[in-house]
């Protein structure tokens, strides 16, 4: 007893000193602040825990400043590098395109805040699950004839993880360049075993912020594919049989990931080798093979890749998604599997709904997180009431990130509509300001709604006391989830 009873003393000793880290060490924003308060006095011998696990900085500050730093610098390489090419080769386009007029504040905005040169000379195809976009990637890799480079969060050793590590190698053993990138926690497991190939044949891996602690903040959570320098991927799609539908647990998988030919592609290349920068000792410059000459004539779409992340000054895609709240007139249409607004957008949803705009949000019915389930559902409560329409999607798993506004803007990438893809996750969308894309879009969002059930008042007040209760809790934990 004497021994249980010192170890609980030194548990609630190292419990108190992670109280004291929390408000004035780490000094977050008073929301996080308080859920974790909460977590380390309601479990009070083993909260610190899930602090260790989940909330510690740590050299989050010195290593994203240093990275931060790193990509200034490489951005102004890159645009002095496209300013002496433009002088040589007057069939390109190198300059930013005005856009609509209508959206030219927002532009504005992501160029400031997220770096997104707005880009115009761009053609588009959608994919609307995984099936598609694996199959056209596949033939774009096979097709290679100088470098391909792919980044993934997560990436399993399966079906279709095999396969594109197979084309992988073979290319590498033809000579073209070929660099792969993983996040460090996504691809938890995967080794050499899998990827040992491709370093044999002349390939090159990054891993991103390696776990040698297990640790859950901080994912480098993009997915981006770019060959050639003329056709660039980006969505919601990883590499697994899961997100062509093969999953027993989730069965189909509905998702939007956007193949882009023209002058974004830039965008993506320069986000690669950014990202590449930081975790791999074999530095990429900006330079002719990585950004060849665009021809004109691909399309008449405009898109902005935008980044944000913890290494970013402002949260860039946050504020674009505000942004398009603000501007819409008539629709606002949300996929996302993790609907967890902090309040700002919360308000700006609800204050659309109040003002007679369409607004529209659609949540798997089946997720992979109860308590991130359970906090989706007390937010789109209060939007209900708000009047907003609320779906749970029946016919397997949604995993789209994913808003259009008004038939004439959307965005589509890799962050989800909650407070980790805006401060913890280092994430990329596009922002296309297209008509006829836009359009595409909202008629798979309404096609996915045949398959949802809606969140009506009724289906709200049927819910189990159990469900309420774990929905309050879970909604003060919202800031840490």
């Amino acid at each position: 007893m004497d021994s249980l009873q010192t170890l609980l003393n030194v548990l609630a000793v190292v419990n108190f000193f992670f109280l004291f880290v929390i408000v004035f060490y780490e000094r977050k924003d008073p929301t996080s602040t308080w859920a974790w308060l909460l977590v380390t006095l309601i479990i009070p011998y083993v909260g610190f825990m899930f602090y260790l696990l989940l909330g510690l900085d740590g050299r989050k500050y010195k290593t994203f400043h240093e990275k931060a730093e790193a990509d200034g610098e490489t951005y102004a390489e890159y645009l002095r590098f496209l300013e002496a090419q433009a002088k040589g080769d007057d069939g390109a386009q190198w300059e930013n395109d005005p856009g609509p007029a209508s959206l030219s504040d927002m532009e504005y905005l992501n160029s400031v805040s997220g770096m997104g040169r707005l880009t115009a000379n761009n053609a588009v195809t959608q994919f609307h699950e995984g099936n598609g976009k694996f199959a056209r990637l596949l033939e774009d890799i096979r097709a290679a004839k100088s470098f391909i480079h792919m980044q993934y969060y997560i990436v399993r050793s399966d079906g279709i993880g095999r396969e594109v590590m197979r084309a992988l190698v073979e290319k590498a053993e033809q000579g073209v360049e070929v660099r792969f990138f993983m996040d460090g926690m996504g691809c938890f497991g995967v080794g050499k075993g899998f990827y040992g190939g491709l370093l044999e044949a002349g390939g090159k891996v990054a891993v991103f912020y390696p776990p040698r602690f297990i640790r859950i903040n901080y994912r480098n959570h993009r997915k981006i594919a770019v060959i050639d320098g003329a056709v660039g991927y980006i969505g919601g799609l990883n590499i697994g049989d899961e997100y062509l539908g093969r999953s027993k647990r989730f069965g189909h998988w509905v998702d939007e990931h956007l193949r882009i030919e023209g002058a974004a592609v830039r965008e993506l290349e320069l986000r690669f080798i950014m990202d590449w920068n930081h975790s791999h000792s074999d530095k990429m410059h900006p330079n002719a093979r990585y950004f060849p000459p665009i021809r004109r004539g691909y399309g008449d779409t405009a898109i902005q890749i935008v980044s944000s992340g913890p290494d970013t000054k402002w949260p860039a895609i946050q504020h674009s998604y505000l942004k398009m709240i603000a501007r819409a007139k008539k629709s606002i249409f949300i996929q996302s599997p993790y609907f967890i607004p902090d309040d700002s957008l919360h308000q700006a949803l609800k204050i659309a709904a109040l003002s007679g705009i369409d607004v529209r949000i659609m949540i798997p019915a089946h997720p992979d997180h109860l308590f991130v389930y359970s906090v989706a559902v007390s937010y789109l409560h209060g939007l209900m009431e708000a009047g907003a329409k609320c779906y749970k999607y029946e016919s397997g798993f949604v995993h789209s990130k994913l808003v259009i506004i008004d038939g004439i803007a959307a965005s589509v990438g890799t962050a989800n509509m909650d407070i980790r893809s805006f401060r913890l996750n280092f994430e990329t969308n596009a922002f296309v300001y297209d008509e006829a894309a836009a359009r595409q879009l909202e008629a798979n969002f309404f096609n996915d709604i045949l398959d949802c059930t809606p969140m009506t008042q009724t289906w709200f007040d049927g819910r189990t006391r159990r469900a309420k209760i774990m929905e309050s809790v879970s909604r003060l934990l919202a800031p840490i989830l």
